[in-house]
């Protein structure tokens, strides 16, 4: 009688919601060595020989095939997402949910390209979830996820598989989250009426000013306007100001992002709006690289900010928009602590 050998049942097991979060806080000590300012390898990242310089190749590669994407703004980036991607961040985010009950989805994401890295919060979101996620990236923002991706399957191998990258149409997902314009959600809410979406459309973020601002509130302003060139949905496009509102000091305080425009892209943007309001009779002020409009619009051109006069907090309150004054979050900044209110956008200086 042959004596058979059953075969080793092989299973693949889930990663626990600690793994996930472990992955992606040695992520954000790989991201770590790339501050701001500069590039510091440091000996106790893993996995650094490796990843180093393969990824100072992608930011070559993104600032080359992007303009927008300046060196500084993208090593911005990557500082803001390392001071993010803490333990203590991660678990104080995720705690209130029961996560790891949740049944596995393959949830495809639709990434917007107007800042680096701008749809690393949905990629994250749907990963340590334990979603498998469908990414269809920006042709502008193509070179720095993916190469993220690979760091993060190599570091934690059970993330094998469960990253995808498409140019092609988006098939065999079972939920989206899809961020465009205005006019593509249209399209996103057609194409996916039958999917569980999270479609995003047009955003502006506005400052309200009420005269009595100390320096550092304007200098934090102006980090709001001019970061990224003004392309992010945070970034402030809209000033609302009381009667009589005196500017000085408002361009005194943006003086110091004067350097902005040696860069050709905003010079470009700048000389041809410039031109287009002059030749249309509009009033504006301007101090050489910025212009302010008196608009009731919210979306204001690049090198433009639009300012609107108001009587009192209360009318506006009643009129434009719900004002949130929220001046504690606003100085923290944390992209993973969103409050409930859907006006996070609006950002007042109180």
């Amino acid at each position: 009688m042959t004596k058979i050998t059953p075969k080793p049942f092989i299973t693949k097991l889930r990663m626990h919601l600690q793994q996930r979060i472990n992955a992606f806080v040695k992520l954000g000590d790989f991201l770590g060595e790339f501050s701001n300012e500069s590039i510091h390898i440091k000996n106790n990242v893993e996995q650094n020989g490796l990843f180093v310089d393969g990824f100072k190749h992608q930011i070559k590669l993104a600032e080359e095939h992007n303009g927008w994407f300046t060196k500084d703004n993208i090593l911005f980036a990557l500082k803001g997402w390392s001071d993010l991607l803490t333990e203590t961040l991660l678990n104080t985010w995720l705690k209130p949910y029961k996560i790891d009950l949740t049944k596995p989805k393959k949830v495809a994401v639709i990434m917007a390209g107007n800042i680096p890295l701008v749809g690393f919060h949905d990629f994250l979101s749907a990963l340590v979830c334990g979603h498998d996620v469908i990414v269809k990236q920006s042709s502008n923002d193509k070179h720095l996820l993916p190469y993220l991706a690979k760091y993060l399957e190599y570091i934690e191998p059970g993330f094998k598989g469960k990253i995808h990258f498409t140019e092609e149409k988006l098939e065999g997902f079972d939920a989206v989250i899809a961020t465009g314009s205005n006019n593509t959600a249209r399209y996103f809410e057609y194409y996916f009426r039958n999917k569980p979406a999270i479609i995003r459309k047009n955003r502006n973020s506005v400052a309200v000013l009420q005269g009595n601002e100390s320096e550092t509130d304007l200098k934090n302003l102006s980090e709001d306007i001019f970061r990224y060139y003004g392309l992010g949905c945070r970034n402030v496009s809209k000033l609302f100001v009381p009667q009589n509102y005196n500017f000085n000091a408002f361009f005194e305080a943006m003086y110091h992002w004067h350097p902005i425009i040696d860069k050709l892209k905003y010079a470009n943007n700048y000389d041809y709006n410039k031109a287009v309001y002059l030749m249309s009779g509009f009033d504006m002020l301007e101090n050489g690289f910025l212009m302010i409009k008196e608009d009731e619009s919210f979306a204001s051109p690049i090198a433009t900010v639009f300012y609107e006069h108001y009587d009192s907090l209360n009318d506006l309150k009643d009129t434009k928009f719900n004002v949130l004054f929220l001046t504690d979050l606003w100085k923290k900044k944390s992209l993973l602590e969103k409050p409930k209110n859907p006006n996070f956008g609006i950002m007042p200086i109180t």
